[in-house]
């Protein structure tokens, strides 16, 4: 089968990548291309954590986790970004449930001892659910306002305070979590956690989003982990956390190219298939000249997002570039799937239809992991 629809042939074909990842895109297309009609036909079966909870055990089966268990090319970003582009593109949490996943194990992956990535397996085959909690109702993209309180306590700490808008908060078997344990002011006073979910203490409250998450509230009270719970090492929680949004950066825009592809290629079939005025929509100047810079966001910001990965992966200080490509992915994937609608026209308005559900579905890749005014002050400081 030839790639054609989450995947741009020639962007593949670039030095960016190289024959590994070509076969692994082809992979994951067929894969995905495949169970998508079963997705949607499931899409509102079950409640979104079941759901997340179905589809984490289905990649874990099929293998799409598996290299989560040693690291491996889990330091791939390329990789990493080709699974979360063909995800996207076909289904929406199946992206969302497989990216939390990665961002968690990864943590581990490359903070943890050998004792915290006993956690790795389970993460590997879709048996546990992680999830990286960071934001408070008080401190979002300020990560230096986090105020969950670990006191120490014997030689252990006890955390009581609130983290809220936490994906995969409430099916998590497993949470990192940034702590303040006062070892200095701001970021310097910060810990990571490795909290395990059966932990007393420890609750969490779902919360409902535009487009279905497993999304949750957690509250900690009174909740007692033990020294080998500490991440990366006491007083290094915000190099923790910095990192990890980092590289999530690049997926992001991954995703954020996955999805504004689909609605592209959604817009497209629509207006060939439309007619209007004597003609189909598609021949129409005005319409040629949307879908024109429709397909010229897209491919920019496919090329930003392998330029960001690429420089990830041999070691270059890639700060600047996965900011530049998460914001720029992440703002067009909003243009093009606002587009979409427009094309639709009313169609585009009715609730589930395709269009209306990856406007309310791309919104998000705008606010986390660094909105897009954060990404712009960090791309300014960088120059």
């Amino acid at each position: 089968m030839s790639i054609v629809t989450a995947f741009e042939p020639g962007i593949l074909r670039l030095p960016v990548f190289d024959d590994a990842h070509r076969v692994l895109a082809e992979r994951i297309e067929r894969w995905s291309a495949d169970r998508c009609d079963a997705w949607a036909r499931t899409a509102d079966a079950l409640p979104a954590a079941d759901r997340c909870r179905a589809l984490l055990a289905e990649l874990g089966e099929a293998g799409w986790l598996g290299h989560l268990a040693s690291g491996g090319d889990a330091a791939d970003l390329r990789s990493s970004c080709l699974r979360r582009q063909a995800l996207a593109f076909h289904e929406d949490l199946a992206d969302f449930v497989y990216s939390i996943q990665e961002l968690s194990a990864t943590v581990i992956t490359r903070h943890g001892d050998p004792r915290q990535r006993r956690h790795l397996a389970g993460l590997a085959d879709g048996t546990t659910a992680g999830a990286l909690a960071l934001s408070e109702p008080d401190a979002g993209s300020d990560l230096a306002r986090v105020a969950l309180a670990a006191e120490p306590d014997g030689d252990g700490f006890v955390l009581n305070g609130v983290k809220t808008w936490i994906a995969h908060g409430d099916i998590a078997d497993v949470c990192v979590v940034l702590a303040r344990t006062g070892d200095g002011p701001g970021p310097l006073g910060l810990t990571a956690f490795l909290v395990d979910g059966d932990t007393p203490g420890w609750k969490a409250k779902p919360i409902d989003a535009i487009a279905p998450r497993s999304w949750a509230e957690l509250t900690f009270t009174d909740c007692r982990v033990g020294p080998g719970a500490v991440l990366g090492g006491r007083g290094r929680g915000y190099v923790v956390a910095l990192d990890a949004l980092e590289r999530a950066r690049v997926t992001v825009a991954a995703a954020a190219v996955g999805f504004a592809r689909r609605a592209y290629r959604h817009a497209l079939e629509h207006v060939r298939g439309r007619k209007a005025y004597g003609a189909r929509l598609a021949d129409l100047q005005l319409v040629k000249s949307a879908l024109s810079a429709m397909d010229v966001k897209v491919t920019t910001a496919a090329l930003l997002t392998a330029r960001a990965a690429w420089a990830a992966d041999h070691g270059d200080d890639y700060g600047k570039h996965a900011a530049a490509a998460k914001l720029h992915a992440s703002e067009v994937a909003g243009e093009v799937a606002d587009a979409a609608v427009q094309l639709s026209g009313a169609a585009g308005l009715v609730a589930g239809s395709p269009a209306e559900r990856l406007y309310r579905q791309v919104r998000s890749l705008r606010v986390y992991e660094g909105p897009s005014e954060v990404l712009q002050m960090v791309i300014a400081d960088a120059l």
